[in-house]
């Protein structure tokens, strides 16, 4: 039987919510902090980048934790900005995966080496099982890349053939626009992020992949609104596997040579971490959970 609510000291239902930080293994930096808001109870999945060097260094230690703070563990399958662990041949250059930008034209071009992000695929699949022990809880991509035209049909043949027995599930990118109106902040990324990622859900479910129904947390990244804002409103509006993203982390001196994206990772981490989250959580009937605790069937309406 599944249990998608459970109830606070005071008998107020409390509903069943992905919260997952993206970026695990970028540094020990945000590996820390996401290790920590895991223990907390205020992340429920993260998934790892498994072609840095910070997986291998970590992984065991991840292990340990949820054992203990029993969390999701994926792959954020990485195509964009870091060094691959293929050559990634007519994809990477000079060593280096794309930007996102190039990534996206090509993609709607149709353009991509697929045979090259198949192989780059199985590898970080590969990297993570090295190191786990068992197969990721899901798959979804840094910069969404896993869900771009070309590549999510890619990622759902591999998964369908590597865990037919039991599939992960996948990051769905999209939502009714509906939905995010409501919401208002993050509105203009999500109907971009939405519209290139259009139609990937569907595909997963014909496969037999469970999806979310909702995807929040998108924003500039900027400091107005404030975090806790974004958040917030994050938590509220229908949906029955709604699934939230985050990037906390602590900024380090390998954080700063590998990503531009810095103070935005403090304050993310500031807020989650702070009592304010917990009564925001609270307030909003909501609770961080695995993703076999959300709804049973997501309705994928609009996508």
């Amino acid at each position: 039987m599944l249990f998608v609510c459970q109830a606070d000291i005071e008998g107020n239902i409390l509903k069943a919510i992905v919260i997952c930080a993206d970026d695990y293994g970028l540094s020990d930096g945000v590996s820390a902090a996401i290790e920590d808001l895991i223990a907390r109870g205020r992340l429920s999945a993260t998934g790892a980048m498994t072609g840095l060097p910070g997986w291998k260094r970590r992984a065991a230690g991840l292990k340990a934790l949820v054992a203990r703070h029993p969390a999701d563990i994926g792959l954020h399958l990485t195509l964009t900005s870091q060094r691959p662990l293929t050559p990634a041949r007519g994809l990477a250059r000079d060593g280096r995966l794309p930007e996102i930008g190039p990534l996206v034209l090509r993609a709607l071009a149709g353009a991509l080496p697929r045979d090259a992000l198949a192989e780059e695929l199985r590898a970080q699949l590969d990297a993570f099982e090295d190191e786990w022990g068992a197969p990721p809880d899901f798959i979804d991509g840094h910069q969404h890349a896993h869900a771009l035209p070309g590549i999510r049909e890619i990622v759902i043949a591999e998964m369908t053939l590597r865990y037919g027995g039991r599939l992960p599930w996948l990051r769905n990118c999209t939502e009714p626009a509906s939905w995010a109106r409501r919401r208002r902040l993050g509105l203009r990324k999500a109907l971009v992020v939405g519209t290139l990622a259009a139609g990937s859900a569907l595909r997963a479910t014909r496969a037999g992949i469970a999806c979310n129904d909702s995807f929040r947390g998108l924003y500039g990244f900027t400091s107005e609104p404030p975090y806790h804002e974004v958040f917030r409103a994050s938590l509220a509006g229908p949906g029955e596997r709604v699934l939230v993203h985050c990037h906390p982390g602590h900024v380090d001196a390998e954080l700063r040579r590998l990503d531009p994206l810095l103070e935005p990772r403090a304050r993310e981490y500031a807020y989650l971490s702070s009592e304010a989250c917990g009564e925001d959580l609270a307030a909003a009937g909501r609770r961080p959970a695995r993703f076999r605790d959300t709804g049973s069937v997501p309705s994928l309406v609009g996508s």
